[in-house]
Formats: C-alpha cells, sequence, structure tokens
C-alpha cells in the first residue's frame, strides 16, 4: 500500500509527490497522458516560480523577461496605461517543458510518477483509498493510504470523494506568433465580458495570445478578433476551463484536492501555477497519511496561505467590468512604477507600493 496516490502530474501535483516523497513517504503519482500536454496554460510566471524549480533546469526553461504590463481599455492600438518596475516583475516560461521538468524533481525525490496512466476509479474506504488505473498495457488497482487529486478543473477525483465544485469555470483560449519577440511588456485589454485578453512576448518562443471570458461568451469569436486586431498568423490554438473560487472543502476522509481541482487560482488572471504549488507545500508539510485528522490541518493551511488575496483578487476583478469613466479614472491614477507582486493583490498596500505611489 503507498502512501499517497496522486493524480496529476501538472504543477501542485508534482510538487506534492516531491516534497511527500522528501519526507520518505511511498509516493506513486499519475498522469492520463503525456507530461505537458496538451497544453491548455499560459507560461507567464512570477520569479517566485524559480524557488521550487532545479537550479540546473532554469536556464532552459527561462523564455524572456517582463518588467511591466500595458492596460487597454481598447484594442492594439488604443491608448495604453503603463505599469513597471526598473527590475523584471515576471518571466515567461517553456510551459511543457515545465511540467516535465517538476516531474523528474519529483522522481529524483523517489516519488514513481507514471506518465500515459488513466485514473478511471477512486473508492474511498474507511482506512485506505483504492484507485483504478488504465495503463497502456493492462488495468490494475492501486491502493494507498491518502490520494491527491491535482488532475485539473474538471477533476475526476473530486467528483468520485463528492466534494464541490469551484464557484466558477471560464473559458480560456490563447495561441502562438512563432516569430521571437523578446519586449519586456506585456498588454493587457479590458475588452472582454468579466475579464480580459492578453499579449506576452517569449522571446524565441513567440508571441503568446490568450484571452478568457465567462460562460455563455463567444470565445472563439473574441478570439479571433483580438488576433486579427493585431495582425498575425497564429499556431497551435487550444482552449481549457479556468476554476476561479475555490469551494468551502477540498478534503474529505482520506482524500484532498490540489491546484484547478481546488479552484487555488488567482481570480483576477486565472492563473495557478504558484498557488497550486504553495498549497502543495502546505499539504506536504501537513499531512500525515497514518492520520486522516491531519487533512484538517492542510485545509486551514492552504487557506492561511492564499485566502487573503483569493478575496482581494476577486475585488480586483470587479474593476474588469466597471464603467470605463471609472477605469481610466483607476488607470491614471495607478499607473506608473509600481511595487505589486504579481501574484499577491495584499502587496498593493505594502509600504513598498506606498512608495511607488508617492514617487
Amino acid at each position: 500500500m503507498y502512501d499517497f496516490a496522486v493524480v496529476g502530474v501538472g504543477p501542485a501535483g508534482a510538487r506534492f509527490a516531491r516534497r511527500a516523497a522528501e519526507r520518505g513517504f511511498d509516493v506513486v503519482a499519475f498522469e492520463s497522458g503525456e507530461l505537458g500536454k496538451p497544453l491548455a496554460c499560459s507560461g507567464h510566471v512570477s520569479l517566485d516560480v524559480w524557488d521550487r524549480v532545479p537550479e540546473a533546469h532554469r536556464e532552459d526553461l527561462f523564455q524572456n523577461e517582463i518588467r511591466g504590463a500595458r492596460f487597454h481599455l481598447g484594442g492594439a492600438d488604443s491608448d495604453a496605461y503603463p505599469f513597471y518596475r526598473d527590475g523584471p516583475i515576471s518571466n515567461a516560461v517553456d510551459r511543457v517543458q515545465l511540467d516535465k521538468v517538476l516531474a523528474d524533481a519529483a522522481r529524483d525525490a523517489g516519488a514513481d510518477v507514471r506518465e500515459q496512466h488513466t485514473v478511471t476509479g477512486v473508492t474511498e474506504h474507511r482506512d485506505r483509498v483504492e484507485l483504478t488505473v488504465r495503463g497502456p498495457d493492462e488495468t490494475f488497482d492501486v491502493t494507498a493510504k491518502m490520494v491527491a487529486g491535482s488532475d485539473g478543473p474538471r477533476s475526476r477525483v473530486r467528483d468520485a470523494l463528492g466534494l464541490p465544485e469551484p464557484d466558477e469555470f471560464l473559458h480560456g483560449a490563447l495561441a502562438f506568433d512563432p516569430d521571437p519577440d523578446h519586449e519586456d511588456f506585456v498588454d493587457v485589454h479590458l475588452t472582454v465580458p468579466e475579464f480580459f485578453a492578453w499579449r506576452i512576448p517569449r522571446g524565441e518562443g513567440g508571441v503568446e495570445y490568450g484571452l478568457a471570458a465567462a460562460p455563455g461568451e463567444d470565445v472563439p469569436a473574441l478570439f479571433d478578433a483580438l488576433v486579427e486586431d493585431y495582425g498575425v498568423e497564429i499556431e497551435h490554438r487550444c482552449s481549457g476551463v479556468i476554476p476561479i473560487g475555490p469551494p468551502d472543502t477540498v478534503t474529505s476522509h482520506r482524500g484532498f484536492l490540489l491546484g484547478d481541482a481546488a479552484g487555488q487560482t488567482k481570480p483576477f488572471t486565472g492563473g495557478g501555477i504558484l498557488y497550486g504549488m504553495r498549497a502543495a507545500d502546505c499539504a506536504a508539510d501537513e499531512l500525515d497519511p497514518d492520520r486522516p485528522g491531519t487533512l484538517a490541518g492542510y485545509e486551514r493551511a492552504w487557506r492561511d496561505e492564499l485566502s487573503r488575496d483569493i478575496a482581494l483578487g476577486h475585488l480586483v476583478r470587479k474593476g474588469y467590468s466597471a464603467p470605463e469613466p471609472i477605469q481610466r479614472a483607476g488607470m491614471r491614477l495607478f499607473s506608473g512604477e509600481i511595487a505589486v507582486h504579481m501574484d499577491e493583490p495584499t502587496s498593493l498596500f505594502s509600504a513598498a507600493q506606498l512608495r511607488a505611489l508617492l514617487r
């Protein structure tokens, strides 16, 4: 019997598998397809992500340095309100390779990570969890003391454990212009109902175009309008579901959720790479597979870690739908040099940000 079975080996699942294995637990992790594919997530990350990536791989993953963003209330040629720092705010990275590097780090720590293995059933018992797994050659059963569901916004583990869904699901789309672009500003367009569209230069990786919108919106048409406005030819178009708002609980008797499955994302951008890995660290620090009661400790720990930024992130998102005169007034007030962390809206109230505003 394994101590932990991890379903889904994206950043959150790989991070938990690595940290739990480093603590000496027996961990098996299953990814239904090839690691990192299909791509359905932006590769724009805060600098804090590097703290959780093996140093030897950082140069290979890095694509471009970002030090600011231009906010637009219209299209590509509309007036822009710049927000920037002297140094880098974020990086663009090879998103597919990031998953592979994090999974290899889990393997190096001792976790048994298996690609092309789909978990088709999860049954929770008083003293164990049983999984049915379909591999390339056979279907077999696995028993573990606890199961981690890090299998994305439409989590099969979440459904099997009877846990509630995130509050909302947005529809996202992105694609790439292959021409290299080393510019150090991203462009954000508040032209999409209840969310936004973006353009991210990724160095030799080209340019990423994307958007997300509330359910019921014609996302393909909105995306076509975005790339037509920029006049580019795109490749590798893909789409996915973005969960917003964690449910009231992400734990059962012997199971727990991580990352997108738990709605551990930024409400104001939809990104969840760092939030999911921070929650995974909380799980690794708190959980003892022989003591189901420690799941309550994980529930408290990750909410203490993320809930304030998630709550404030919801307020930031409301600004996307404010009347245009209010948006313009806000942009004029705050544009210029900033000292805000891209994953922490609470940093809006930091002493560093106050000094930046006064400057």
